[in-house]
């Protein structure tokens, strides 16, 4: 795995506010404004994944000039004005510097730019004609059938040999280890993140699909291929969400969706459709998250778990929330603390493990961070590192990096540094780079204030640690 590193000598000049774009806003919160942005755009047919997070950044200065949808729906809210006017800089003083920046360093990255190449900015894919909802309802597996090696997680596969011969049908033996392997994958999961799994992880994912294509020499043993198959593709889709392959991502988790269809398992079809909606509230497209969960709710209804319920309420409130209807949010975290509080059951799903106090705490701190509600949000992530058990270090990662950008864009940079400090502690042990772009956010929101106490250790430590590629 590549990486590069970075020093503190070649940090940029720390970002200009934007006091312009401040004073258009006026009394309306990040919130309102942006719910306004997204209602100018719709009014010219344009679509942008406008939140409070992103009208922050354009105020703090940290993005210098919109990209091309977001320039037309500006200048539509404010006719007469230009970019400048707008308190923007010239697009073509943007582009030179980056492309200069570009040749001089060889494929380096600033310190403080992040290297998800899923721009959250830009604008919405149509979510009305979402390739991954309407893959949900094939009626056949697309997955490309190969004989891979599943040694990794335990289980082998000859693929040369498969390749001259017919593969034998599976048996138990073949069912027990596809779920090994989906329980050891989820396992390295919340050790040490993603990043350094998705590989290792595809051949496995390929095999599984080998298996299905073979069959099996009895029915419940087919059965157990096809939920195996079917989750092993949402726990290789999360690996790819976690480190930024969306695409991927959405691949996998359609594959998922397909297989609990054809086989009418409504419990790996809940599975697939909540993971669904968390990617599309990642990727910017909040309808699609809503659409998604609720989709979810439907299907696990029948199931009986509380626990699962709970999560797709949040998966719904998340979607809520990027859309800035702090109604249908409240309500739906209102549902989600109602379904936790009837406690754990039978019925909970063996992938939900995952999901206790913790998470509940740390995905409410997400909505209210969405909604611009930063001493709310530090409020519920705090609670949420505190409660994370110590097998999760992936999560109490991830925790401690929501607090410290709740409490960094909340006017609390002392207290956000120290916070960020603490996952740099954690990325020894971590790789995900989820959490290294919040981070690079959070690094770019402290930088006006490195003279405060704590701030500036924060921003040299950042700045020297090697991050993947």
């Amino acid at each position: 795995m590549a990486s590069s590193q970075v020093t503190s000598s070649q940090s940029p000049m720390p970002p200009r506010p934007n006091l312009a774009f401040r004073r258009l806003r006026g009394q309306r919160s990040p919130a309102e404004f942006a719910a306004a942005v997204r209602r100018a755009a719709r009014e010219i047919g344009e679509r942008v994944s406008c939140d409070a997070r992103y009208v922050g950044r354009v105020e703090a200065g940290e993005i210098r000039c919109p990209n091309y949808a977001y320039e037309r729906v500006f200048l539509h809210m404010f006719p007469g004005r230009t970019l400048t006017d707008l308190g923007f800089a010239p697009r073509a003083t943007v582009r030179g510097r980056r492309a200069r920046d570009a040749s001089e360093t060889r494929g380096a990255y600033e310190p403080y730019d992040t290297q998800d190449t899923q721009d959250p900015d830009e604008t919405y894919d149509n979510y009305e004609e979402s390739d991954v909802l309407r893959r949900a309802f094939m009626t056949g597996g697309g997955a490309t059938v190969a004989a891979a090696s599943l040694g990794p997680f335990g289980l082998a596969a000859d693929a040369t040999a498969a390749a001259g011969r017919p593969v034998r049908r599976a048996g138990a033996s073949e069912a027990g280890a596809l779920e090994e392997a989906v329980r050891r994958i989820r396992l390295l999961d919340d050790r040490h993140g993603a990043d350094g799994l998705y590989r290792r992880a595809a051949a496995p994912l390929r095999a599984a699909y080998a298996l299905l294509d073979a069959g099996a020499t009895r029915q419940t043993t087919a059965d157990r291929l096809h939920s195996g198959a079917g989750e092993l593709a949402i726990s290789v889709g999360w690996l790819a969400h976690d480190s930024g392959r969306f695409d991927d991502a959405r691949s996998h988790y359609a594959e998922a969706l397909a297989t609990a269809r054809v086989t009418g398992d409504e419990a790996l079809e809940a599975h697939a459709f909540c993971n669904t909606a968390f990617l599309a509230r990642d990727a910017g497209r909040p309808r699609e998250a809503v659409r998604a969960a609720q989709a979810a709710q439907r299907v696990a209804r029948s199931l009986g778990s509380a626990r699962l319920m709970s999560l797709l309420s949040l998966r719904e409130a998340g979607g809520w929330a990027g859309l800035a209807d702090r109604t249908g949010c409240e309500q739906a975290l209102a549902r989600a603390q109602a379904y936790f509080e009837r406690g754990v059951g039978d019925s909970d799903p063996e992938w939900m493990s995952f999901y206790g106090e913790a998470e509940l705490e740390g995905l409410e701190a997400q909505c209210w961070s969405t909604l611009g509600d930063w001493r709310r949000a530090a409020r519920h992530a705090r609670r949420a590192a505190d409660l994370q058990d110590p097998h999760f270090t992936r999560n109490i990662a991830l925790y401690t990096a929501e607090l410290a950008d709740d409490l960094a864009r909340g006017g609390r940079p002392d207290e956000g540094a120290a916070a960020g400090l603490r996952v740099l502690e954690l990325l020894g042990e971590v790789q995900s780079s989820r959490i290294q772009t919040m981070l690079a956010g959070t690094a770019r929101v402290l930088l006006p204030h490195r003279r405060a106490a704590g701030v500036s250790a924060f921003l040299e430590r950042h700045a020297s640690t090697p991050r993947t590629a």
